[in-house]
């Protein structure tokens, strides 16, 4: 388990097998309503269609 820090933030990078997973979570922390722009990325008709082709592929 390994960390970046960008801006001044620590966003944790976990690695499985030979992939590497970022924290959203960690990434929003430190901005106002950050959670909440989780949900409407998560919402979005966009990222739904591209998480749908993802998991075909």
């Amino acid at each position: 388990m390994g960390k970046l820090n960008v801006g001044g933030t620590e966003i944790q990078v976990i690695q499985i097998e030979e992939d590497d997973y970022i924290s959203l979570t960690d990434m929003v922390r430190k901005i106002d309503n950050g959670y909440a722009l989780i949900e409407k990325w998560l919402r979005n008709k966009n990222t739904i269609e591209f998480l749908g082709i993802w998991e075909n592929v």
